[in-house]
């Protein structure tokens, strides 16, 4: 196993890049629903942008995962002309690709005017305001993935039915599934090892051929930023042992969704601290804590576009298949929608339950950590911790989360603290966007081909 690169500064990515027998370097952007959108970069090239950065057709802002044009953006459009746009390069997101003969390849952020639309800008400002508040924060993301023996040609060809997992029946936690796919694993977990993406842990989960992965806690900018990559790179792992795996947050109705819940504390003292952890209440709860979920729970609804954003996102929010329906929380509870983990000062935390594994980790992290803090801020109470199976109680109308794509993006379109956390430009783009891909597809209750392929892959 190599060993995964620490670029620290633009003079030592440089300085590595130099020394790189490949004469070109991968870069890469994220879109506004998640995928990583790049291309190969000359040496050279690379070397210059690293000073001053490069410019990027602003079209990956303006379309969708089809490369289809929005026709209700302001930002950008055919009336805009699709102009490059700054980007600049992250050096120290700099990692060389295992499978890839060590070729160098970056993170990417778009820069002035376009930062206001940009996924990652949207997290950074986030966490600008944490810091200002005195918060660092610690994020950590879990995914859950079908696994597929199939190709992306066999599946199409079959229409996506029938399709043959890579283990059969229902087998969580199974020892027996690991061991036999254990190249499987071991694949993955090294590849995502030496290009610094620390697993935590990795097993079967509930359903034929699905596999679960929690992600080592990190600061919470970088912990999106590998999830980001984990996501990509797992897909092209697993496509290169002819295989095939699907983030949607639900491909068959009669299976569980697929989550991408999020663990947050916040920390001070460079991580010495837990601000969430007071042994004096009860469940060792802080006042902080409290409010953060109180936040969270009072704003979630109308973030849930963020965190939701595909049609096929809400086939998976339905009571009694491990995803929340309601704004509610509950003390280590996973009917509920926050999970409050009270544990030592070191794990204290909550678990942001409402993400699917399709969403786009900066978004995620973005509205989870802001409400949060907007909570903070105004110390918003939460409701009672729900006890038992909150599946069965009836919730406010206000806790309710939406139903369906358009119902959400109307209600960001509309959310006071989304404007003033994540900027009009943002929110009127991104719910715009949402609205767009709410039209794409009829929300049928049986899963369509058409929403098979235009998720299947690349979500």
């Amino acid at each position: 196993m190599s060993t995964p690169a620490h670029i620290k500064d633009i003079e030592d990515a440089a300085a590595r890049v130099r020394q790189s027998p490949h004469d070109y370097v991968k870069v890469a952007l994220t879109d506004i629903d998640g995928l990583l959108r790049g291309k190969f970069m000359h040496r050279d090239k690379f070397l210059s942008a690293l000073e001053d950065g490069f410019g990027f057709c602003d079209v990956v802002l303006g379309w969708d995962i089809n490369d289809q044009l929005y026709d209700n953006c302001a930002y950008t459009g055919w009336h805009t002309g699709f102009p490059d746009t700054p980007v600049r390069i992250i050096p120290e997101s700099g990692r060389q690709i295992p499978f890839e003969d060590g070729c160098w390849m970056f993170l990417c952020e778009f820069a002035d005017a376009a930062a206001q639309v940009c996924p990652r800008g949207v997290l950074k400002r986030v966490l600008g305001r944490a810091a200002a508040l005195g918060f660092e924060v610690r994020a950590g993301f879990e995914y859950e993935f079908f696994v597929f023996a199939e190709t992306l040609a066999s599946a199409a060809a079959k229409d996506y039915r029938d399709m043959v997992p890579v283990a059969s029946g229902n087998t969580g936690y199974s020892l027996l599934r690991q061991t036999t796919l254990s190249p499987l694993y071991t694949d993955i977990f090294s590849s995502m090892a030496a290009m610094g993406i620390g697993i935590e842990g990795l097993h079967e989960e509930m359903g034929a051929g699905v596999i679960e992965a929690a992600l080592q806690v990190d600061g919470a900018l970088a912990a999106a930023d590998k999830a980001s990559l984990f996501k990509t790179y797992t897909k092209a792992v697993v496509q290169n042992r002819e295989l095939i795996a699907t983030f949607m947050a639900k491909w068959n109705t009669k299976e569980a969704g697929q989550s991408g819940h999020l663990h947050l504390s916040l920390t001070a003292d460079g991580g010495a601290t837990n601000i969430f952890h007071d042994p004096r209440s009860e469940h060792a709860i802080s006042d902080t804590m409290r409010h953060f979920i109180g936040g969270q729970e009072m704003h979630m609804a109308e973030l849930t576009a963020m965190v939701a954003p595909t049609v096929n996102s809400y086939r998976r929010l339905i009571p009694g298949l491990w995803a929340p329906t309601d704004a509610t929380w509950g003390i280590d509870n996973r009917t509920c929608a926050i999970r409050a983990l009270p544990g030592s000062p070191r794990s204290q935390r909550v678990e942001y339950r409402v993400p699917g594994a399709d969403a786009n980790p900066y978004l995620v992290a973005a509205a989870a950590i802001a409400s949060g803090l907007h909570g903070i801020e105004q110390r918003t109470e939460p409701s009672a911790p729900q006890t038992g199976n909150a599946y069965d109680r009836d919730h406010p109308d206000h806790l309710r989360l939406p139903s369906d794509l358009a119902d959400a993006g109307q209600r960001l379109a509309g959310s006071a603290m989304a404007r003033e956390w994540f900027g009009d430009v943002f929110v009127d783009h991104f719910a715009a966007s949402r609205d767009w891909e709410a039209r794409q597809l009829p929300m049928d209750p049986a899963i369509s081909s058409a929403e098979m392929a235009r998720y299947f892959e690349l979500i």
